[in-house]
């Protein structure tokens, strides 16, 4: 069996992998910034041409780009942000190749997509936000999708995927706000400064959805994830009904709530 974790920032997705992954310990567990067979979100997508110049240009990071580099067909997958480096630009010049945020157009970037889910042939993995959370925020902040369009590309994901074992774990928050509230509180640095929340108001102002519908500061932020989460509750309702579970973020009993939808954990909570 393969797990999704899912469900909107703060809903506390990292911890249940934590907990997931405790409880299979054989279970591989793919994390954001992972290489992942599924998902790219963090990852540099390069072509061979476009490799080589990387790799002339930061040739002092040439050991590190190399032992975090994986071929794909015709394609290198770097895991750049898994680089430790104070070398100026290095990580802002990798982010251009990733395949969010309008770098790809969006029939090259579903097909990406769809790709790299029809070649996925493992079990037994643990993955955190690879199913909705990177591709919904891209096709409705950059693709400006309808809820529709979206839902009618996850029919088409589901139909690549239809001979894997999976349930969606599926994090429902239940008041937005303060949920933002409590984390823009927790992600700060040493000093206490907000770290994430000024990059994630300014990612979204600066989208084309955001910009179109006027959404700004901490209320655009709430209205944004409230549209998202029912884009994705309808996406588990329409295209995933019987592999769905939706938890109560915080406040779930899994071994109960993971019973009923046919995954007997047995015990968890007390292991």
């Amino acid at each position: 069996m393969n797990y999704f974790i899912e469900g909107i920032q703060g809903a506390g997705k990292s911890t249940l992998v934590e907990r997931l992954s405790k409880h299979f310990p054989d279970h591989r567990v793919y994390r954001e910034g992972d290489y992942n067979p599924v998902e790219l979100a963090w990852c540099a997508y390069m072509t061979e041409q476009q490799y080589e110049s990387v790799l002339a240009k930061y040739d002092s990071l040439r050991k590190e780009i190399i032992a975090n580099t994986h071929t794909e067909n015709e394609r290198q997958v770097v895991t750049y942000t898994r680089i430790i480096t104070d070398v100026p630009g290095f990580h802002k010049d990798l982010e251009q190749y990733e395949i969010y945020n309008n770098r790809m157009d969006r029939s090259q970037f579903e097909e990406t997509i769809l790709k790299r889910y029809a070649r996925w042939n493992g079990d037994d993995s643990i993955f955190e936000c690879s199913l909705f959370q990177n591709i919904v925020e891209n096709q409705i902040l950059f693709y400006e999708m309808t809820d529709g369009e979206i839902v009618d590309f996850y029919l088409r994901l589901k139909a690549v995927i239809k001979s894997r074992d999976f349930r969606i774990l599926y994090l429902e928050v239940g008041d937005i706000a303060e949920t933002l509230q409590v984390i823009r509180k927790e992600r700060v640095d040493d000093k206490g400064n907000e770290m994430w929340f000024p990059l994630m108001v300014g990612f979204l102002e600066e989208s084309p959805y955001g910009k179109h519908h006027g959404l700004r500061g901490f209320e655009g932020l709430v209205k944004h994830l409230e549209h998202r989460k029912s884009v994705e509750q309808r996406i588990l309702t329409e295209v995933f009904p019987e592999q769905a579970v939706i938890l109560k973020s915080k406040s779930y009993d899994l071994d109960a709530d993971c019973l009923i939808n046919g995954i007997p954990f047995g015990g968890f909570l007390r292991d």
